[in-house]
């Protein structure tokens, strides 16, 4: 019987330590030599910092191709999450995402997945040519999001799409909607099929106790974690977690194509000593989090007006779970549009929430949150429905726009095209991305013909001060589409 491997380990930051007490003279790269090349940088960063900004070697392993202590931490994160195989990732989960749907699709492939699905997967099928299949999410009409899969839409996906190779599944989406995880595996795997779960916001769900099911545990087959959303790793660092039927040699010949040869071993330190984190106290810090979040949510509905959502949203299918550490929050009864909440908390009261959409905020809570700063944004919420709270007439909600597909995203975005003004590109075909950052979904992708209620969505949008990115045109006000023939 293999011997459970020690948490209290963390190979990557011991071989670090190690190696700045050997005083070795550098004549390799990174070129500001341990910080002293760069006196404003290690003043801005600390010498620590700089000393473990190094480079590849072997006494620190390569990460493309790890050996010793990369490959130690790699299996030690395996066993704290229960996969077959974990690959620390520093391209982000962007870059786990990714690496996840290039393993299991290439061009002319089917794979199913909800059309609220975060931009890197979009990004992937623009990479790699396969067709998307979606699953239009259910949508709450009253708060405007759109929630996870039913298993009855993923079942008729599946009916009649046969030959798609996987299904891919939000677990949780970025609002704490969580669809029939494990159901979804079992209908994947009847059917020959993979599923893969992008967890950029499920990291907790591995370490908390009595919350929704993690990606590994409901036996899927490959999971994307952003360990550096609520793990506490630094920002840019995450996992790609593979279970037995995945195999790890081609994974990480895929994660080689597009990751870097130069892995931040700031980074790498930060996944290493963060699983240990994880492993040796998340369950005692997760606590803490449901438990602020839970204090929150009953503050905030008590000042009235707002609506922190939770478990009541549960109906057992196209909203299976919550995920209650998430303190999502709908505004419109007090007259404003999420982004306009979040604007005002940041410009009047010095607060940096997650992100506002045009009818939710998100105030993201983790390990590092404490119950001060919670009494904080309570009370700042509550000035800003009394300063600046209005009728609710002539608010649009966030919700749902199914789209229409017309060709692939890879065949869109490699396509001759032109630039139309926005209302001008009514009915033609989208060659780019057009979305709000954060939460990042798309609501053009390539491929996608564009429509009147899409081209009003875009500008109440911009006009209410959301982020908008992804045009080529910075200012949104022209789109890419196909050259009509």
């Amino acid at each position: 019987m293999k011997q459970p491997l020690d948490q209290t380990r963390a190979p990557i930051f011991e071989a670090l330590e190690r190696f700045r007490k050997m005083r070795v003279v550098p004549f390799d790269v990174p070129g500001h030599k341990r910080g002293r090349g760069n006196p404003e940088l290690t003043a801005l960063l600390g010498e620590n910092c700089m000393q473990m900004d190094v480079n590849s070697m072997k006494p620190l392993d390569n990460l493309c191709h790890p050996v010793s202590v990369i490959r130690e931490a790699e299996e030690l994160a395996a066993a704290a999450f229960g996969a077959a195989s974990a690959f620390l990732m520093v391209g982000g989960t962007t870059s786990a995402v990714q690496s996840m749907v290039l393993s299991t699709v290439q061009r002319g492939d089917e794979i199913i997945l909800p059309r609220n699905v975060h931009r890197s997967v979009m990004g992937a099928l623009v990479l790699c040519g396969a067709t998307p299949v979606y699953v239009n999410p259910a949508c709450d009409s009253r708060l405007g999001i759109p929630l996870g899969m039913r298993r009855e839409d993923v079942a008729e996906a599946i009916r009649r799409h046969p030959k798609a190779k996987a299904v891919l599944v939000n677990n949780p989406t970025y609002y704490g909607i969580c669809s029939d995880l494990r159901g979804i595996v079992e209908m994947a795997h009847q059917n020959g099929m993979l599923c893969l779960a992008d967890e950029a916001h499920g990291t907790h769900f591995y370490f908390g106790e009595g919350l929704p099911a993690s990606a590994m545990a409901a036996g899927a087959d490959m999971a994307a974690v952003s360990m550096h959303k609520s793990g506490g790793s630094l920002t840019q660092s995450s996992l790609l977690l593979a279970g037995p039927a995945v195999a790890p040699g081609y994974v990480r010949q895929i994660i080689n194509l597009t990751q870097t040869t130069s892995a931040s071993y700031l980074l790498l330190s930060s996944l290493d000593i963060s699983r240990r984190n994880l492993a040796l106290r998340g369950r005692q810090a997760f606590a803490g989090v449901v438990r602020l979040a839970e204090y929150a949510r009953e503050e905030i509905n008590r000042i009235g007006g707002y609506y922190a959502y939770s478990r009541e949203l549960v109906n057992g299918d196209s909203i299976f779970d919550f995920d209650v550490t998430k303190l999502s929050v709908h505004t419109l009864d007090i007259g404003l549009a999420g982004i306009e909440v979040y604007d005002f908390l940041r410009d009047e009261y010095d607060i940096q929430i997650e992100f506002g959409d045009l009818g939710n905020i998100l105030a993201y809570l983790s390990i590092g949150d404490r119950e001060r700063d919670v009494e904080r944004l309570v009370s700042a919420l509550a000035e800003v429905r009394r300063r600046f709270g209005r009728p609710k007439t002539g608010l649009m909600s966030q919700e749902y726009i199914e789209p229409e597909v017309a060709v692939t995203p890879q065949d869109a975005f490699y396509a001759e095209k032109e630039s139309l003004p926005l209302r001008e590109s009514e009915g033609r075909v989208c060659s780019e991305f057009v979305m709000c950052y954060p939460p990042g979904i798309p609501i053009l992708a390539p491929g996608e013909r564009i429509t009147k209620r899409i081209l009003d969505y875009i500008l109440y949008a911009k006009s209410k001060g959301c982020s908008m990115t992804g045009p080529e045109d910075p200012e949104i006000g022209r789109l890419n589409v196909l050259k009509e023939v």
